[in-house]
């Protein structure tokens, strides 16, 4: 009989996922691929509704409510997990300190994502309070992602428990407690290592996977001896999902509780980790879909572009960048590399006191001889965002072997015509002017004027051999249409408002 309810319960719930993944399909069809990806299994140890980025994990009192109730909610809820799976946010997480931070910063970035998107089925009324968070952040740090709200909120702008409970309030409507038993089970297994394989497979036999760990018909075949201790975990469970409920599930004090009580089938941690790539394609491709919808269509879907636009963007390594710059020539010094100690140690061996080789005198190393580094000094672009790339450049250069002895380096200060040209010649005067730059302008950005002053600097020889050019913006300029005969490359800081559609195909894009 329990069994047959259980059943009952199940394909309910099911076919009303499956009637919201249709309505949802009929509105946005470039979602299909995602809405596809991710399948159903009922499971009692939420009281809610969650996904582990492979399937969606579901009360059936829960959906079954939300559908007889609020429908607009259920597919609203939906897409907010589906959302979760194409920004990856369940993979991230333990990147970050505070679990429960991260939890509300990834929901409040979805949420936001939902609320700009122009679809009935998924329409919600924004409250005031939600409204007027939206405001502050969007004033505050420009573009939400879940970097930035976290960063906000975890350094200058702390939280007290009863706004986080009432952030969380108003902005979760699904279960993340199936991301932390991921990132528990990858802890676990990262500290067995290889040798607890077999282990794993003997305790599988032994332990059931998690969507069936409270079924009723598995609860009939356990053996009266073991009930005591069955009893007694179930009500730890509970007390689980009350914390949740409550606000404290999310709470980093009780990891140790939670490895305890939460359990993942190793076979399921598997499909999970797989299941990460395939989730980077679809975000990749449904940005593609979307770019070719038209901007009619497009505009229905507010913020999504552009943030998936941030989430696919390749980011080169800039230390990794700089290396390109670095040109081969002789230098004083020792070259251990070519030094014969063969032929050595026989001669001082063999004759007494007298080396048949001498260690070479000069090498051949790489080294940066020659750069110029331009710097947007229009109004849009902050002058402590150029103390930053200023301070990280000056970091990369100086931290190890990458000057000769003698080097120029051309800084240029521009913002619609140039203000300031400074030239540098060793490493205390890059370490000096990086910790005490004065940024002059203030006014439009034209990059054309670097790129003019350049070559006149190099008709006039001041450059024997410049391999490359930074320029450091926001892109909200006009860019030069010929290219350039060494390399170029345009950074933008990645936590900050910036527009890089209008680079031309010969330069480079940098993100630090």
């Amino acid at each position: 009989m329990i069994p047959n309810k259980r059943l009952e319960l199940e394909q309910a719930g099911k076919r009303v996922l499956e009637a919201s993944r249709t309505e949802l399909y009929i509105d946005m069809r470039f979602f299909g691929g995602a809405l596809n990806s991710l399948g159903y299994e009922m499971d009692l140890s939420t009281t809610t509704v969650g996904t582990d980025a492979v399937s969606i994990r579901f009360n059936p009192n829960h959906v079954l409510r939300l559908f007889v109730e609020e429908p607009g909610k259920l597919n609203r809820t939906y897409l907010h997990m589906l959302l979760h799976c194409i920004f990856m946010h369940m993979y991230t997480s333990a990147r970050y300190e505070n679990e429960r931070l991260f939890d509300l910063c990834a929901d409040i970035v979805v949420e936001s994502i939902l609320d700009g998107m122009d679809y009935q089925c998924i329409y919600r009324v924004s409250s005031d309070y939600r409204d007027n968070w939206y405001a502050l952040l969007e004033k505050e740090i420009k573009v939400l992602t879940v970097e930035r709200l976290y960063k906000y909120f975890s350094e200058d702008h702390e939280l007290d428990v009863f706004e986080l409970e009432k952030l969380e309030r108003e902005f979760k409507l699904d279960d993340h407690g199936f991301w932390t038993r991921l990132q528990d089970v990858e802890d676990d297994s990262d500290q067995s290592g290889e040798q607890d394989k077999d282990n794993d497979k003997a305790r599988d036999k032994d332990i059931p996977p998690m969507d069936d760990s409270d079924s009723p018909d598995i609860k009939e075949n356990k053996d009266n001896k073991d009930k005591g201790s069955k009893d007694k975990d179930n009500k730890d469970e509970d007390n689980d999902r009350n914390d949740q409920l409550q606000g404290g599930g999310q709470n980093p004090d009780n990891d140790t509780d939670r490895k305890k009580t939460k359990y993942i089938n190793p076979r399921r941690l598997q499909k999970i980790k797989n299941a990460q790539k395939n989730w980077d394609k679809e975000g990749k491709r449904i940005q593609t879909e979307i770019e070719t919808i038209g901007k009619e269509n497009s505009d229905r879907l507010g913020k999504l572009s552009w943030l998936l636009k941030i989430q696919n963007t390749s980011h080169t390594d800039y230390k990794e960048f700089l290396n390109r710059f670095k040109v081969l020539r002789e230098e004083g010094g020792i070259d251990l590399d070519s030094f014969d100690y063969g032929m050595y140690s026989f001669g001082m061996d063999f004759y007494g006191n007298m080396p048949l080789i001498e260690e070479n005198e000069f090498r051949e190393v790489k080294k940066i001889q020659e750069l110029v580094i331009a710097i947007d000094t229009s109004a849009s672009c902050k002058d402590i965002l150029v103390q930053r790339f200023l301070n990280e450049t000056a970091a990369l250069l100086l931290g190890g072997d990458n000057f000769f002895q003698r080097i120029k380096i051309c800084v240029i200060q521009c913002d619609n015509q140039i203000q300031r040209i400074d030239f540098i010649e060793n490493k205390d005067e890059m370490y000096k002017y990086s910790s005490e730059v004065h940024v002059e302008g203030g006014y439009g950005t034209d990059f054309r004027p670097v790129f003019e002053q350049v070559e006149e600097l190099r008709q006039q020889k001041k450059f024997e051999n410049l391999k490359g050019l930074i320029y450091f913006t926001d892109g909200f300029g006009i860019y030069p249409d010929k290219p350039t005969t060494y390399d170029t490359a345009f950074v933008f800081a990645q936590d900050e408002d910036y527009d890089d559609e209008k680079v031309p195909d010969w330069a480079l894009k940098l993100y630090i």
